[in-house]
């Protein structure tokens, strides 16, 4: 992988995409069992199917739709519709849990107690409470755990997050992120009987929302860029365009503040995609675009005369006009164009060396440090963040929720 290859041997937990890790697997093989194979279980099985080291021996869901898709896809894996029946099977080392947020904790603790190794989608479980006690339990089984934080395994998210904590642009002084779309989020449903089975995402008895299923990611930028928890969180969150009967907000807007007095934002709606979606960590030298990949200097080196004049023409300066007497002017944004953070092309969002890095964690029997530790805080956070969204109060970091 070129430079990315040598950044990712730097990095313990990526240590399975590298040759050496590699090489450590060879002839090994990990048995799965894929929990949910819905829509995100079934991306899990694209990227395991490439992985030469994982062999999907085992199906479960109990929706046919799914499970018939998923069998599609590996026609020799077994089926179920009772995840404690997969977990029965001695054919089975890990698990991927792919199934709404309510059933994570139950389905993790019971996958510890049965001595598999387990794979679980973000967020890690649907309170406070159950992502603290499935951490531990993870811990104490002794088995490998990953929860899908997968920009920890992004090339580009992993080197330009080691020079901002080194600080190469200067310290960090805000940390932006949003993610907008224009729909429903509503997927269709061939019986209403199946409504809340099949939009789960909608009802606050399955799930908690924009806050776990987008926020979750992102928040993990400001703790991973600045080394540290944000202590107080507040925020607004309402139903504003989709009155549809769902009970989990359309449009949410929180703010966290670290002890150092940095804030990170996280806002999205659906109603509106004009944005997309941004992360951005903004140092007193650079900003940095990690949605784009890109860093942006705060004073880039001078252009030549030729490129300057270009650029003014391309942007239209020549036909602008000033008011005359004008008392206060616009803050205009940086023109700069940037520079791609790594100008090799790398494919993909870091989901596929996840997987890898997971296998390579089964087969060894050693559990990276530092994953499972930010995907908690990942996920403690946009709990905490919906619970002020909830209350309309501004929370602090519960000090039981801190990990010693």
């Amino acid at each position: 992988m070129g430079a990315a290859g040598f950044l990712m041997a730097s990095v313990p937990w990526l240590k399975g995409c590298t040759a050496a890790g590699q090489a450590e697997m060879s002839g090994g093989k990990v048995r799965f069992g894929i929990i949910g194979p819905g829509s995100r279980g079934s991306f899990h099985i694209d990227n395991l199917l490439k992985i030469p080291q994982a062999e999907i021996v085992a199906l479960c869901d109990n929706y046919k739709v799914n499970l018939d898709k998923a069998s599609a896809k590996v026609p020799s894996a077994r089926r179920y519709d009772d995840y404690r029946k997969l977990l029965e099977d001695k054919d089975v080392d890990a698990v991927v849990i792919a199934t709404p947020l309510n059933l994570h904790y139950r389905m993790a603790v019971d996958a510890f107690s049965a001595g598999k190794n387990v794979f679980c989608e973000k967020a890690m479980a649907y309170t406070m409470e159950e992502c603290l006690d499935m951490y531990r339990k993870g811990k104490a089984s002794g088995r490998i755990f990953f929860v899908g934080q997968q920009r920890l395994f992004d090339p580009k998210y992993v080197k330009i997050m080691d020079s901002i904590r080194k600080g190469d642009f200067g310290p960090v002084v805000n940390v932006r992120n949003y993610w907008f779309r224009n729909n429903d989020w509503r997927r269709p449903v061939p019986s209403p009987d199946l409504e809340r089975h099949i939009n789960w995402r909608l009802y606050r008895e399955y799930s908690r929302g924009l806050m776990t299923e987008l926020a979750c990611h992102q928040l993990q930028n400001g703790t991973w860029a600045l080394g540290m928890l944000p202590d107080r969180v507040m925020g607004t969150g309402n139903i504003i365009y989709w009155k549809d009967g769902r009970e989990v907000f359309d449009s949410v807007c929180t703010i966290y503040t670290f002890p150092n007095g940095v804030n990170m934002t996280f806002e999205s709606v659906i109603s509106n995609k004009h944005f997309g979606m941004g992360e951005q960590i903004l140092c007193k030298d650079a900003t940095v675009d990690l949605a784009s990949g890109r860093l942006y200097a705060e004073n880039p080196k001078p252009r030549s005369g030729i490129r300057q004049l270009v650029g003014e023409i391309e942007q239209g300066i020549f036909s602008s006009s000033a008011f005359a007497g004008t008392s206060w002017n616009a803050e205009n944004a940086s023109a700069d164009p940037g520079i791609a953070i790594m100008p090799e092309a790398v494919e993909g969002d870091g989901s596929l060396e996840m997987m890898q890095a997971f296998c390579h964690s089964v087969l060894t029997g050693i559990q990276p440090p530092h994953v499972l530790e930010e995907a908690y805080y990942g996920s403690v956070l946009c709990l905490l963040g919906d619970e002020a969204l909830l209350q309309g109060k501004i929370l602090e970091f519960p000090e039981e929720f801190r990990l010693s």
